[in-house]
């Protein structure tokens, strides 16, 4: 579905995006609690979205339990960096908006119309982020169903988006990492040829040197980090047992 046919079914239903565009009291950004660092990597048959589960506010940190990682629908996936609260509204209304638009007109919205949707939600966003509150930056997993494509797509603070084939990152804890995604890409070959357990495992050594270099990210020595895997069968949390393997391998790599 394209923005088009958003507006004509928006008029007819009275269903909109425009809660999102104003704040109803002013906040201190300094005690707007955010959260990083999120990452998507292909794999050779779905999407691995990954990340660590620190919540912060100023130089304080407010929760490690956070869950960043969130499915709108079966063939959708959404990671979240940046205002956290704001983030996790969003998130709600636009999975709402995916399942009534699914019952009302008796089929699934198309992947360009679900994109389309979140860029909106962004740009409503807009006058917030400019008061410097409200601010966030999601990365998006989605399967294609008719097309049988995958996807990894960012955006920006106002809503235009971007698409890369392998890989998307976001959070302050990224900007640490950014040349690494590249640097494995050509010594091991571009992520969406390889398998799941491969591309794991550089998904944690990922996390692990942004908690190293960046201070709003969370480690997983004590926490195991959010994992969703989304493939042709849905999407689904890696088992904790897994989990667990890959992660102490991760850890102990300065023993070996």
């Amino acid at each position: 579905m394209m923005a088009q046919d958003l507006r004509e079914f928006s008029d007819l239903t009275g269903f909109r995006s425009e809660p999102f565009t104003g704040t109803s009291g002013a906040v201190d950004p300094a005690f707007e609690t955010h959260g990083t660092t999120v990452l998507c990597l292909r794999f050779d048959k779905g999407v691995l979205s990954l990340a660590d589960r620190r919540a912060t506010a100023g130089n304080l940190i407010m929760y490690d339990q956070a869950e960043k990682i969130l499915a709108l629908d079966d063939s959708t996936v959404v990671a979240i960096s940046g205002a956290f609260a704001r983030s996790i509204e969003v998130c709600r209304f636009l999975k709402h908006s995916f399942k009534y638009y699914r019952r009302t007109v008796l089929q699934e919205m198309s992947l360009e119309g679900k994109l389309t949707e979140i860029s909106r939600a962004l740009a409503g966003n807009a006058p917030m982020a400019m008061q410097g509150i409200g601010l966030f930056l999601p990365i998006v997993a989605a399967y294609d169903k008719k097309k049988n494509e995958f996807g990894v797509y960012f955006f920006d603070g106002a809503g235009a988006r971007f698409q890369n084939g392998s890989y998307a990152c976001a959070g302050s804890g990224s900007e640490r990492i950014r040349g690494v995604f590249e640097y494995i890409s050509r010594i091991k070959g571009r992520f969406e040829t390889r398998p799941l357990a491969d591309v794991l495992g550089d998904g944690l050594q990922m996390l692990d040197i942004a908690a190293d270099l960046d201070s709003a990210t969370g480690g997983f020595s004590k926490t195991l980090p959010v994992t969703r895997v989304l493939d042709a069968e849905g999407n689904r949390e890696i088992p904790d047992a897994e989990l667990q393997k890959a992660a102490d391998t991760v850890l102990n790599w300065q023993s070996l």
